[in-house]
């Protein structure tokens, strides 16, 4: 038990200084579940050890959002508290930094009213747009981070007891974050500096277009608009400070032209939707949107994403993973989307990053839209890597350069 209270105190260290690199001064927002009070203490004692001004609490409940769910009318769902997203603007305007620690139990709302939770959803979305810009643009610092909980826990590993799930996702954790290795934040340093080196060359190369084959049916071409910048898991805020927005993260990403991806693709993973599983589905888009689409499971839920706006049927993301990543050879499907996509090549339906086009930041909706950035209430990542993926770069001049073969990078 001592052990395992020193690699609690080291994990939250990690994220602290690497996972968002707290300045002196600085207020943190952790938005958090409330069974992970204990780990959120040590988090925030962490966070006044490294000079925080102020360290506030968004809590969550499992519990409370299912029972919510059963007994509320419907009438709850269709608007938002203004309060909670004004307290979130408060502490992005005082330059805070945000830790969103991501546990929720995969079937939380199974069985639930499907309007209910489309209805929020959407409210949800519109009432908080303005504070997206907060971290999608990096004007703030942000981390995701996860830990474990006991219906997450038993999702995975059913066959355990409460308290054996718990430690064995710790242990898968604590794995996919380098936490097992000697000196983690070293190794994130040197693996930070590897994904820079996968950026580097595809900015240089500047492709136009991405060639995705597979033997599961995947044949999509997607458009790179001009401009586009690759990046990682690691950025600077507008002040210039460096953090790492995902712990786990295995990917690099930029941004597809809104209008430019056509073809099929076939997720590879379960996607998790407001508690809800949605499992192999196929997409087909033409001029950038989704024109057709169905699932074996849980296809309704796909259709909640795609009725949110126009630009939910559109992607905002292209992200790069090696199949043979460390969350992939854990052999664990997570039923997180913080974990799973990190196991394999994906992409995000809705809105773009900023960030991933030269003077993003500094564009207006109208600018960001003649260039191709994709705009939307939404931003939802789906899993499409296989173990036989094939990957082509197309430069401007018609060359094709190989990026991917069986699912493994060749640059």
């Amino acid at each position: 038990m001592e052990n395992f209270d020193k690699k609690l105190i080291e994990y939250a260290k990690l994220i602290i200084e690497i996972g968002i690199n707290l300045q002196k001064g600085q207020p943190l927002l952790i938005r958090a579940p409330i069974e992970g009070a204990n780990f959120v203490r040590i988090l925030a004692k962490e966070a006044y050890n490294n000079g925080a001004s102020d360290v506030h609490i968004s809590w969550s409940d499992d519990y409370l959002t299912r029972l919510k769910f059963d007994n509320a009318p419907m009438n709850v769902f269709e608007e938002f508290p203004k309060w909670k997203a004004d307290s979130e603007e408060y502490y992005a305007l005082k330059g805070a930094a945000f830790v969103s620690i991501k546990a929720s139990d995969p079937h939380l709302l199974k069985g639930v009213n499907p309007n209910k939770i489309s209805t929020f959803n959407k409210v949800a979305a519109i009432a908080t747009k303005h504070i997206m810009k907060y971290t999608m643009n990096n004007l703030n610092s942000w981390c995701v981070v996860a830990i474990p909980t006991i219906g997450w826990a038993k999702t995975i590993f059913p066959e355990l007891s409460d308290e054996m799930a718990v430690t064995k996702l710790w242990d898968a954790i604590f794995t996919a974050t380098r936490m097992d290795l000697d000196d983690p934040q070293a190794a994130w340093k040197d693996h930070i500096n590897e994904l820079k080196k996968r950026i580097s060359f595809l900015n240089q190369h500047k492709f136009k277009k991405l060639y995705y084959t597979a033997s599961n049916g995947t044949h999509l071409i997607v458009e790179l608009p001009k401009g586009h910048i690759w990046t990682s898991g690691g950025g600077k805020n507008v002040k210039g400070d460096y953090f790492v927005a995902n712990m786990p993260t295995e990917e690099v990403f930029t941004l597809p032209d809104k209008y430019g991806v056509n073809g099929i693709v076939y997720s590879s993973k379960p996607l998790n939707r407001s508690g809800n599983l949605i499992e192999d589905f196929k997409l087909v888009f033409k001029d950038g949107a989704v024109v057709e689409f169905e699932a074996k499971k849980g296809e309704e839920f796909l259709k909640e994403i795609f009725d949110m706006d126009d630009g939910a049927k559109r992607l905002g993301e292209v992200a790069l993973v090696p199949f043979s990543s460390p969350i992939e050879k854990a052999g664990i499907l997570f039923y997180n989307t913080l974990f799973d996509e990190n196991a394999s090549c994906h992409f995000a339906f809705g809105k773009a990053y900023p960030t991933t086009i030269e003077d993003g930041t500094k564009m207006n909706d109208e600018e960001l839209d003649a260039h191709g950035v994709n705009d939307s209430l939404t931003h939802v990542d789906f899993m499409v890597g296989t173990s036989d993926m094939m990957i082509l770069g197309e430069s401007d001049s018609g060359e094709k350069t190989l990026i991917i073969k069986n699912g493994e990078w060749v640059i």
